[in-house]
């Protein structure tokens, strides 16, 4: 009977116009979730009933279902925070974690370390990266992202670097004399470096010019500091010569001594190289980069070195590229990992599990892990959180919308009633 057919067509309608106001609902109340991606129902008919078999056309409609409920996924407004472990992709991807369920994904960064020093989500799912080898280089081996509490170890200077500018005017030749060295030099500077203790020692380095285009130098620390050295005197550490071209270019650089003998238990005969640039000879080098003989005053441009004290961290923060970075007490800084970004084949199909989390599914395919901006994956953004992409005022459109499709079915449903009861009547 063609009436019954209509009443159970007005039933479909009223179960999925109330499942898709669960959807608009669900929407509205993460209206300020973190990262949370706005879903939509879609409607599919029920099959038809044809009155005239396979010759097509004629067919009277059965119903309504919901076929899919899909997430919209673009991109949420990202905005900025104080908080230095707030993180935002903006594209494509998804923050990876691990805990008790196994691994999921997330494009909430409200992150922050635990008690024992792991960046985790708010409900203590840790956060994967990749991790970083003692010199701080970024390495491919995804672990959990954690920072060292421990007081970090000494690092004995190995190479220092001096670029300078010798005065080619020089023209008187000195005899250089170790109880006299600033009189009897041509020019000196200091540099620092580190034992194997972390203990910082300073090295003067006094240069003689010995011919129109060659230098000596020595280095010279206090003696106390040095094993077998006398308090007062001064001790030479590191003696050698350095040679230019005949227009200033650096050209060959030999060192003849190195006697670094620090007391205090420190490593004997520690092996520290004086680099002052990529010579032509020496290094095969352009002698472009270092130190120069030019006709100006004798100077020191720039130096470095690569020993470093002990100590502990005192600030951690991202850059926009995901990798977090520990400064240190002593000065330094270090990388300590990278946020890896996992990028799937079909990000709808991915199967939500409560907490702003997802898991992989069928249809969603495998996690392809990465680096951030590698591969069509998302940039990151540091000290920045992506909000919600529901749009209030279209889904109360669509709360509207839906309401009133709800009350039409129920309309449909009444209406059918009626007809029933005057099938009823037509007994009396």
């Amino acid at each position: 009977m063609g009436v019954l057919s209509s009443l159970y067509t007005g039933v479909s309608g009223l179960s999925a116009q109330g499942e898709a106001l669960g959807v608009i609902g669900d929407n509205i109340a993460n209206a300020n979730t973190v990262g949370f991606k706005a879903s939509r129902a879609e409607f599919q008919d029920i099959i038809s009933k044809s009155l005239k078999g396979i010759l097509g056309g004629n067919q009277i409609g059965r119903g309504v279902k919901i076929g899919a409920v899909n997430p919209i996924l673009v991109q949420g407004n990202v905005d900025s925070t104080e908080k230095s472990t707030d993180l935002a992709i903006s594209g494509d991807g998804y923050f990876t974690l691990k805990g008790t369920d196994g691994e999921s994904f997330t494009r909430d960064g409200s992150f922050h370390f635990d008690r024992e020093g792991y960046l985790v989500s708010k409900d203590n799912q840790r956060v994967q990266g990749y991790k970083s080898d003692e010199r701080g280089q970024i390495i491919n081996k995804v672990e959990d992202i954690k920072f060292p509490r421990a007081l970090i170890p000494a690092q004995a200077t190995q190479e220092v670097k001096l670029e300078l500018n010798l005065d080619s005017r020089v023209a008187d030749v000195k005899k250089f004399d170790m109880k006299d060295p600033y009189a009897t030099s041509d020019f000196s500077t200091g540099t620092e470096i580190y034992d194997s203790q972390g203990n910082k020692h300073l090295v003067t380095m006094f240069f003689n010019k010995t011919a129109d285009r060659n230098w000596e130098y020595r280095g010279l620390v206090d003696g106390q500091e040095i094993t077998g050295g006398k308090e007062g005197d001064m001790s030479e550490v590191v003696t050698g010569s350095i040679g230019f071209t005949v227009d200033g270019k650096l050209d060959t650089e030999v060192q003849t001594l190195s006697a670094f003998n620090f007391v205090g238990g420190a490593l004997q005969n520690q092996k520290i190289k004086i680099d002052f640039g990529d010579s032509i000879t020496t290094d095969k080098g352009t002698g472009l980069e270092g130190t120069k003989q030019y006709g100006r005053d004798s100077g020191l441009i720039t130096w470095g070195q690569d020993g470093a004290a002990a100590g502990t961290i005192t600030n951690l923060s991202f850059s926009d590229e995901g990798v977090l970075t520990a400064l240190y007490s002593n000065g330094s800084a270090r990388d300590l990992a990278q946020v890896a970004v996992a990028k799937f084949e079909n990000s709808e199909g991915l199967f939500k599990v409560g907490n702003n989390r997802l898991k992989e599914a069928r249809s969603s395919g495998e996690a392809s892990l990465g680096k951030p901006g590698s591969s069509g994956r998302g940039k990151l953004f540091a000290k920045s959180l992506e909000r919600s992409t529901v749009d209030l005022a279209m889904e109360f459109v669509n709360l509207i919308q839906n309401q009133r499709g709800f009350q039409a079915n129920a309309k449909t449903i009444t209406t059918t009633d009626e007809l029933l009861a005057e099938v009823i009547n037509l007994k009396r």
